[in-house]
């Protein structure tokens, strides 16, 4: 089954390559989607064994991140049927600005984009701790051609800082390697395999100083990626550049594989009896994320870059959480679900806005609400949600971190995380309301047939999750939430 999952969307990505017609190519691209989805969820039920001695496996970790990056696709790809028929290859029109841009084919951005998908699944299925950077750095380049879809000069920026940022990162993190292995070599020169199961074995026999470099490796190499501050530069230009749809993935599907990586690290730490060296570095990013991302959320005039922020908040959490361990891991696994469903369905949203009011500055959009008002509703829902505001999934979350915190006693993190996010939430909200309410500007209407379908079935199918997932858990979801959390070392 697991190399089901890989195949598949790489065949059809030379598929996507190889044909001329728009309709089969989008057609093929949503059946894969279908397909890839339905063997995801078939693992839930029955778990696939270990391949290619161990190096590929669905543990829980994997299936959780698989899970999501899946599904999240599967709704990239419905709603990208829609935006590539308006978004037409070699199609010219006014932007924001006056700057004209052209749209890249749509072969290669269908082809990439199968691409992105074949890399994220080969990362979430990695044991080994050499296939897991190659996974990640392929990630890299199979998505850099979607950010520069618009062929416009701030994309090509965008571009080339995601693909300058994240590989000095993941050469930073190939060091970690190189210390790992050193860290696995035994006095007689036996060493052990870099393949995740044989180092939790061995755990007590590992050096703990070559260990320790190479979770500080790690941390920076992956953090880059993951976009905790202040490592997370070319976060904002990527997800505010590119389309809507890709902006989603990389937010809610991109981050949560780096973030793999580090919890493989840190798995690692806690067989050696090293969990509170990786816990306490990470709290001082996850807190430094939070902090750096409410300073530029306060006052920020991009609303799309304003989610970017939201995002290098949200991985703050997730590294806050996993670094308080305990109730704090299951925390941050439930958070990184909610997150990735919350902001994919924010990103479809703004998307929505882009192409009715043509400019992503704050100011200049007003009256979502009477233009657009089923995007606009769920653009509501969604500030609520990512916001952390109950009902929704997130408020669960978040109060599992918080009151993680206040159980051992760490009551000064629990009100640094509260302040931050009370900054966060009256900078997002003075920006998203002024959007949703007011008079839109003359020459501003909403479609002459309605929303397109493609455009708001997959953010509200998000948004009922998102609910779910704040009054009811499921209990399978529950159990492999828990072994997260114990294979982290939590309860």
């Amino acid at each position: 089954m697991i190399f089901l999952l890989i195949l598949i969307p790489l065949v059809a990505a030379g598929l996507a390559f190889a044909i001329r017609q728009d309709a089969l190519r989008r057609g093929i691209l949503v059946a894969t989607a279908m397909a890839h989805t339905t063997l995801t969820l078939s693992a839930w039920w029955v778990r696939p064994g270990p391949t290619l001695r161990g190096w590929l496996m669905l543990d829980a970790p994997g299936l959780l991140f698989l899970s999501m990056t899946s599904i999240l696709f599967l709704a990239a790809a419905v709603y990208a049927v829609g935006y590539l028929r308006t978004e037409k290859p070699g199609k010219r029109e006014d932007f924001e600005e006056g700057f004209l841009f052209t749209n890249a084919p749509e072969a290669v951005f269908t082809g990439c984009l199968l691409m992105f998908l074949t890399t994220m699944t080969l990362v979430t299925t990695s044991q080994h701790f050499g296939l897991m950077w190659v996974a990640v750095e392929a990630t890299t380049l199979a998505s850099a051609p979607l950010i520069f879809f618009h062929r416009h000069h701030r994309s090509l920026e965008a571009t080339w800082k995601y693909l300058l940022i994240c590989s000095v990162g993941i050469a930073l993190a190939l060091l970690g390697n190189f210390f790992l292995a050193a860290a696995a070599t035994k006095s007689g020169g036996e060493s052990t395999a870099l393949v995740l199961k044989d180092l939790i074995r061995d755990g007590g026999h590992l050096n703990v100083p070559w260990l320790k470099a190479a979770f500080l490796f790690f941390l920076v190499g992956y953090g880059t990626k993951m976009g905790l501050a202040p490592l997370h530069t070319w976060l904002p230009d990527a997800h505010s550049e590119s389309p809507s749809v890709v902006s989603a993935l990389l937010s809610g599907a991109l981050l949560n594989c780096a973030f793999l990586g580090i919890l493989r690290a840190q798995q690692v730490c806690a067989a050696a009896g090293q969990d509170l060296f990786g816990q306490n570095l990470l709290i001082l990013f996850g807190l430094f994320s939070i902090g750096w991302a409410a300073v530029f959320i306060l006052g920020q005039i991009d609303y799309k870059r304003m989610l970017a922020y939201s995002s290098v908040e949200h991985m703050g959490i997730l590294a806050l959480g996993v670094g308080l361990g305990g109730a704090g891991t299951f925390g941050a696994m439930l958070h990184a679900v909610n997150h990735s469903l919350t902001k994919a369905m924010l990103f479809f949203v703004a998307g929505n806005i882009l192409a009715v009011y043509k400019t992503k500055t704050a100011s200049d959009v007003r009256g979502v609400l009477r233009v657009i008002p089923i995007s606009g509703v769920l653009w509501i829902a969604g500030f609520l949600a990512i916001t952390g505001l109950p009902p929704f999934g997130i408020f669960l979350s978040e109060f599992t971190i918080v009151k993680a915190m206040l159980d051992q006693g760490r009551t000064w993190i629990a009100v640094a995380l509260l302040s931050l996010l009370s900054l966060i939430f009256v900078g997002m909200s003075s920006t998203v309301l002024k959007m949703a309410q007011g008079r839109p500007s003359d020459g501003v209407s909403g479609p002459a047939k309605g929303e397109a379908y493609l455009a708001i079935i997959p953010p509200a199918v998000f948004c009922v999750l998102i609910l779910m997932l704040g009054l009811y858990i499921p209990p399978a979801v529950s159990s492999v939430l828990h072994e997260v959390a114990r294979g982290l070392g939590g309860n």
